[in-house]
């Protein structure tokens, strides 16, 4: 389990407790949910970084395939001539910690190439066997989202928690430090309406497994169920899961409006630390 209280993330400490990080999307693709189109052109791509680290992205991640549902599946060769260009650009102006979100492990050594900080795969080293291997030679921690190819659960949590700990294993397995291990619980994969609100609401059980946990709700389907909006009008939704996040003790939360996000992190830290 891992029992480290700080990761390093490029050449930053960051703490596993006591503070909610932001990680920063940048999505390089035409075709995703919320945003497809408008960053995946390099100039575009590096001014939104520069926007989001103003506003206080303590990290920035980039992904090449939409993971929206019903996406289609991206050559690698394609996902590669995608992200590897935007990843070297940002690494070469800016000094903020870049991580690639991928589950291919062709990709993700692409990606270690060019010089990414952090792994961010949504298939937890399941779907590729020599994933997690790749990882292990880099060195580098990583961030494994539970999902799976059906929903047929007979606990639900207990499912979830039992899978996230499976792909814990297989990081131990293939040597990757514990220490250097994020867990997230996928909301939006393989999960109804009504799960993905259970597994948000029982970010104190997955705690639980040992590690620090990153949450993704930005701008998610399971806010536009909720509150009856479109992906472009969920922002209030989104900090409400953003302070959940804080709550629990999530070392960090994925995001696409960074500003508001960072600004509801702080509000809520600083009643929780009030004494």
């Amino acid at each position: 389990m891992g029992q480290e209280k700080k990761m390093r993330i490029r050449n930053r400490e960051f703490q596993t407790q006591g503070h909610t990080y932001v990680m920063g999307i940048l999505n390089v693709t035409p075709d995703s949910f919320s945003d497809g189109g408008r960053w995946n052109d390099r100039d575009r791509a590096l001014r939104h970084v520069e926007e989001m680290i103003a506003e206080g992205a303590d990290i920035i991640d980039i992904g090449g395939e939409s993971t929206r549902p019903g996406y289609t599946l991206l050559p690698v060769e394609e996902e590669i001539e995608r992200v590897v260009p935007v990843i070297e650009a940002v690494r070469g102006t800016f000094d903020v910690p870049i991580s690639i979100d991928t589950y291919k492990a062709q990709v993700a050594k692409a990606g270690i190439m060019a010089g990414v900080h952090l792994i961010n795969d949504i298939w937890g080293l399941k779907y590729e066997g020599n994933m997690a291997a790749v990882i292990a030679e880099s060195g580098l921690p990583c961030c494994l989202m539970h999902n799976r190819k059906n929903m047929e659960y007979e606990s639900f949590v207990d499912d979830v928690c039992q899978d996230l700990e499976e792909s814990a294993q297989l990081a131990l397995k293939a040597g990757i430090d514990p220490g250097k291990l994020i867990l997230d619980p996928g909301v939006g994969f393989a999960k109804s309406y009504e799960q993905n609100l259970e597994i948000i609401h029982s970010l104190e059980r997955l705690k639980k497994l040992g590690y620090p946990l990153l949450l993704g709700c930005s701008r998610k389907s399971v806010i536009g169920l909720t509150l009856d909006l479109p992906a472009d009008e969920r922002l209030e939704g989104t900090l409400a899961t953003t302070v959940w996040a804080a709550v629990s003790g999530c070392m960090f939360v994925r995001v696409h409006d960074v500003k508001e996000n960072v600004r509801a992190i702080k509000m809520m830290e600083k009643i929780i630390n009030i004494h």
